[in-house]
């Protein structure tokens, strides 16, 4: 959970770095946002929806998907596809490629890491068989360790 000065921070942050790239951080969007960098875990876009209808009532599911999806171009959330849910980025700079997420099991916790030996490894390998990826994601399924001392 964030406090409100370091949400409006996160926010303004937001803003800058869309202004950076050329784009635009509408009030739904910083609105979307908001609850995604609120919440106390990963949520869906159903979720995300439900929220939003509290301040928006006529906010439809379009309305959300638009919304997730700049975010994500952005590189402000990410879309978690084991749960289909989506987490703020916690990288300040949001120039990150390759990135890591460890989602416990038990709780649902998502913890969001950035190994360059990971993906450097990932890269080699593929390079062996003949492949460029370019945009690699890794999803890890398990239990935190909060999760494993119960």
């Amino acid at each position: 959970m964030t406090d409100k000065r370091d949400l409006q921070h996160r926010l303004d942050e937001a803003a800058s770095v869309c202004a950076e790239n050329g784009a635009q951080l509408t009030e739904l969007r910083r609105a979307v946002l908001s609850l995604v960098l609120e919440a106390d875990g990963p949520l869906t876009a159903y979720q995300l929806l439900d929220k939003l209808k509290e301040t928006r009532r006529n906010a439809v599911p379009a309305t959300i998907y638009r919304a997730l999806d700049f975010l994500q171009t952005q590189r402000l959330i990410h879309r978690i596809e084991k749960l289909n849910a989506f987490i703020p980025c916690t990288e300040a700079d949001h120039h990150h490629h390759a990135a890591q997420f460890l989602i416990c099991r038990m709780c649902g916790t998502v913890a969001e890491i950035e190994d360059h030996a990971v993906a450097h490894a990932l890269e080699q390998a593929a390079k062996r068989q003949g492949f460029r990826p370019g945009n690699a994601v890794i999803e890890v399924d398990g239990v935190c360790a909060a999760c494993a001392a119960a």
